[in-house]
């Protein structure tokens, strides 16, 4: 037995230091803070999973205003990426500026092997999402997106039933809607809406906002798969409020044999996010993030359900976000936060802002 004792002594501490190790926090920065998104990390109760430890933000008005609401120090506020990494080497950073700004914070942090997540969508256009692509792949990052919707049990329980389950059958049309009744009617704040409305910042109205939500939910739907054909119409109903890009778009994507639409609005009286899916055997509508209805057969009762939250890391972003990192969880190429799924998004967003231009549908496929 006393043999036994010091080898097993040694197991006992190198369990426990492993067991350490796994519980210390990912160490997080936070690049910008005019994607008011934002307040879904700042206010976030503290698990123990991550930790906040710098912010880059010019705008000290705004980074005050965001420190008296959430308590965060001020010390931990820079000017600039390279003011934050003199003084701080993160694990990782979450983008929360303009859209445009995603490819500079991947060209400044990927050659640092720091990982990123951005919030929707992965960028302005294609040109940009294949060199952050190319930049995460060259220098082994994860490089994630964040959607609000990547988070719903009732998009993953559809996805379950069509999947897993079989209980829906082959996908024959998909109906996504995302939108609100528009940015200055809901009152986003003047930092927000001042690149939120901008073309170049942005890379477009609500086509982009909101478009991104159905087309990512879609390629995950159909494992990956670039549909033959994108149409799209947009049209600016409100010119005085957003001269300068579209408020209403929808986006029709075809598949062999299966059709989605993506309907995105900054018109809609109610703000909603739901998908209805039909398939050959059912079909099954996510009303928001929690309640599914769904009806199996032509002569079945529709059946209601609310769904309890996902467990944790699947219910959270930054949660998810730090078990990649910590390689509890390897991201599929068609995953919601993948950053293949979000490469296509972005070339399926080209495609349909060219044919809202041109009236003509556009041949997209696999290249």
């Amino acid at each position: 037995m006393r043999k036994l004792y010091f080898p097993l002594l040694i197991l006992f501490m190198l369990v426990s230091q492993q067991s350490i190790a796994q519980k210390k926090p990912l160490e997080v920065g936070i690049i910008g803070l005019t994607h008011t998104h934002v307040h879904w990390l700042l206010g976030r109760p503290d698990q123990g999973d991550i930790k906040i430890v710098g912010i880059v933000e010019k705008n000290k008005e705004l980074a005050r205003r965001y420190a008296d609401q959430h308590g965060y120090s001020m010390d931990l506020v820079f000017d600039s990426m390279e003011e934050f990494v003199a003084n701080i080497t993160p694990d990782a950073v979450t983008a929360f500026g303009t859209i445009y700004d995603h490819l500079a914070v991947v060209e400044y942090f990927a050659p640092l092997g720091v990982h990123v997540m951005v919030e929707k969508p992965l960028s302005v256009n294609k040109a940009h999402a294949m060199k952050m692509k190319q930049l995460a792949e060259k220098h082994g990052i994860e490089l994630l997106t964040n959607y609000e919707t990547t988070w719903y049990p009732s998009n993953h329980k559809i996805y379950e039933m069509v999947h897993q389950e079989n209980k829906l059958g082959e996908i024959r049309k998909v109906v996504i809607h995302d939108g609100h009744p528009g940015p200055k009617e809901i009152g986003v704040n003047k930092e927000f809406l001042e690149w939120l409305t901008d073309p170049v910042k942005n890379g477009g109205g609500a086509l982009t906002d909101f478009g991104c939500y159905g087309i990512n939910l879609a390629t995950w739907l159909m494992k990956g798969e670039a549909p033959d054909y994108v149409f799209a119409v947009t049209q600016q109903m409100k010119p005085e409020a957003y001269p300068k890009v579209d408020d209403e778009a929808t986006i029709v994507l075809t598949y062999p044999k299966t059709q989605v639409i993506v309907q995105a609005s900054w018109n809609w009286p109610v703000s909603r996010k739901d998908m209805e899916v039909y398939g050959t055997k059912g079909q099954a509508f996510a009303d928001n993030s929690n309640t599914l209805r769904y009806r199996l057969g032509d002569d079945a009762q529709e059946i209601m359900t609310t769904l309890k939250p996902r467990s944790n890391p699947m219910n959270d972003p930054f949660s998810y976000l730090a078990a990649v990192v910590n390689d509890e969880i390897q991201p599929q190429p068609a995953d919601l936060s993948a950053l293949e799924n979000n490469v296509l998004v972005m070339r399926i967003l080209e495609a349909a802002k060219k044919s809202a231009k041109t009236g003509r549908k556009v041949r997209l496929g696999n290249k």
